[in-house]
């Protein structure tokens, strides 16, 4: 199984927009430092660490960018440093990627098998430094990816799981036995504005889960990374 679900993807993800972006983002970091996670296969990728402005860190959360970019990208760069300043070690990763004319319905569901494997990845690196109970954070394509992990993982080491931008409802949900926030814009996709109450409904068997919209805010956050930063802190500050 471990071996298919490598093998799957790998004709068609576009590793060279891999490291020519690794190539372009690592020098330019001013905050936060470059790390390789392995997969299973041998085969790594990059991760962008930052470590938090207070001690002991409140936590950890691993973040999970949207399709066709790279870890330091939009509101997953932004925020990566955001919550970093607010008390969290933060690990963005690589997720996988397609030729830069791919679209959604061609990332579905060619590169799920590796993404699992990316997140899992991500997670044992987060638990290697000592967090053993990290926060999920995914964006748009990155939360697609992230539903699946969870259909295909009955013992996720995670604390909670925050959806922003995730197009549709959820899919099966039974995996997942923490809490959820749910975040979009409300200005943002018609395909994310359009399925909100199924996801809200779905939530409500998850104890502690809930719904946030930005006002003001498109399916980038642009111009709203603070205010989405607030509500996202205001939701883990009150985890169990």
């Amino acid at each position: 199984m471990a071996a298919l679900a490598i093998a799957l993807p790998a004709a068609a993800q576009d590793y060279e927009r891999e490291r020519r972006w690794a190539a372009e983002v690592v020098p330019g970091l001013v905050v936060g430092d470059a790390v390789r996670l392995k997969l299973p296969g041998g085969r790594d990728f990059l991760g962008i660490t930052t470590e938090p402005q207070t001690k002991p860190a409140r936590g950890a959360i691993l973040l999970l960018h949207g399709m066709g970019v790279h870890p330091d990208h939009g509101v997953i760069g932004a925020l990566r440093v955001s919550l970093a300043d607010a008390g969290y070690a933060t690990l963005s990763i690589q997720m996988p990627v397609l030729a830069a004319d791919a679209s959604a319905e061609d990332y579905l569901p060619a590169l799920f098998p590796e993404a699992l494997w990316r997140i899992r990845a991500g997670a044992r690196w987060l638990q290697d430094q000592g967090y053993l109970n990290s926060i999920l954070l995914c964006h748009s394509m990155g939360c697609r990816m992230a539903n699946v992990y969870y259909e295909e993982t009955t013992d996720a080491p995670f604390a909670a799981w925050v959806v922003l931008g995730i197009a549709g409802p959820f899919g099966r949900l039974g995996n997942v036995r923490v809490p959820v926030l749910d975040v979009s814009g409300d200005a943002d996709l018609p395909a994310v504005l359009r399925d909100d109450w199924r996801r809200r409904l779905a939530l409500n068997a998850i104890p502690g889960s809930e719904q946030r919209a930005i006002p003001g805010a498109d399916h980038y956050y642009t111009g709203r990374e603070r205010e989405l930063a607030a509500a996202i802190l205001d939701f883990l500050a009150r985890l169990p």
